[in-house]
């Protein structure tokens, strides 16, 4: 089912729409709502994101444990070249 919303474009950015669509060989339409799509589940993955980062900001307040940057990069850097490392181990951090 679909519903109808009308937005004012300025005729600039009409413009500009008519000309993309065109050279992607889709209507002005069809690229609006791919784009309309697109910020959408950009917004939601941003918000994933967070809620993520949120809830393991929270877990690492409550055990105090993380990982040192120079012992993760490492870590990286050795899987990046192929190799198979032991994972790090998280430990209490200083104050």
């Amino acid at each position: 089912m679909s519903t109808t919303t009308t937005i004012r474009l300025p005729h600039e950015l009409k413009a500009r729409i008519v000309a993309a669509a065109e050279k992607a060989g889709t209507t002005p339409h069809a690229l609006i709502l791919e784009a309309i799509a697109e910020k959408a589940e950009e917004a939601e993955r941003r918000s994933d994101f967070q809620e993520l980062a949120d809830r393991r900001f929270v877990a690492l307040a409550a055990s105090g444990k993380s990982i040192p940057w120079s012992d993760m990069r490492t870590y990286l850097e050795m899987r990046a070249a192929g190799q198979q490392p032991r994972r790090p181990t998280a430990r209490k951090l200083a104050r």
